[in-house]
């Protein structure tokens, strides 16, 4: 990364703008999956429901079906929630709880947008981009961009265009079910984004490493 881009977590919200606008037009070089083994995969999720000033950041390191390693950090987060200023609230929590899992992965998963953002650099992104790891999204559905639904079959993809650029894609994980929104983020395209999510997703809707982290977060919050 450019060392004049200061991937920080400003609560200002004209200084995270500036900072997403740089980190935005950054064009690092793409990661690809392996295809000689199984690429270790970090997931992490904030789970904030009264979006107060506590909130529970849960993250799993796993490598195929297993998880290797999974945390929970709790505190206080710094910024009030503001769409598409994400960042500021969750970013440092969600960094906490994937560095405090040891293991430094190939790819993260968050329930983020990456590049599907008004300055192309959503939480996704952003994280990623601080850890210097390849990062990609999941949500229930775009955040500004636009683009025909996939097919009905699990595997069916469309894409997400913004700025007339592909930033992320519909994915159908399952015939029947809604389809989500795989994120191009840190050094990930749309393709790879929805090649993640398809990877992580078996018999449900939603990535499961996504789902444990969720699980261990509430059950954390549940615990006091």
């Amino acid at each position: 990364m450019s060392p004049s881009c200061d991937p920080s977590w400003p609560a200002d919200a004209e200084v995270l703008h500036d900072l997403q606008r740089r980190l935005g037009a950054l064009q690092p070089p793409p990661w690809h999956p392996g295809t000689s083994a199984p690429e270790l995969a970090a997931a992490a999720v904030v789970h904030d429901p009264d979006r107060g000033e506590r909130a529970w950041a849960g993250a799993v390191l796993t490598r195929g079906p297993h998880v290797l390693a999974a945390e929970v950090v709790v505190g206080a987060v710094r910024a009030p929630y503001v769409p598409t200023q994400l960042s500021a609230r969750e970013g440092p929590l969600l960094v906490a709880a994937l560095e405090a899992l040891g293991g430094r992965p190939d790819v993260l998963l968050l329930a983020a947008a990456g590049r599907d953002h008004p300055r192309h650099a959503g939480l996704a992104l952003h994280v990623g981009a601080v850890l210097g790891v390849p990062s990609a999204g999941v949500t229930d559905r775009p955040l500004r961009a636009a683009g025909p639904p996939p097919g009905p079959g699990r595997g069916d993809a469309s894409a997400l265009v913004l700025d007339g650029a592909e930033v992320a894609r519909w994915v159908r994980t399952a015939p029947g079910v809604r389809p989500v929104v795989a994120h191009a983020a840190w050094r990930t395209t749309g393709g790879v984004a929805a090649a993640l999510v398809l990877a992580a997703t078996t018999s449900v809707r939603t990535p499961w490493p996504l789902r444990e982290a969720r699980r261990l977060a509430r059950q954390a919050r549940a615990d006091g």
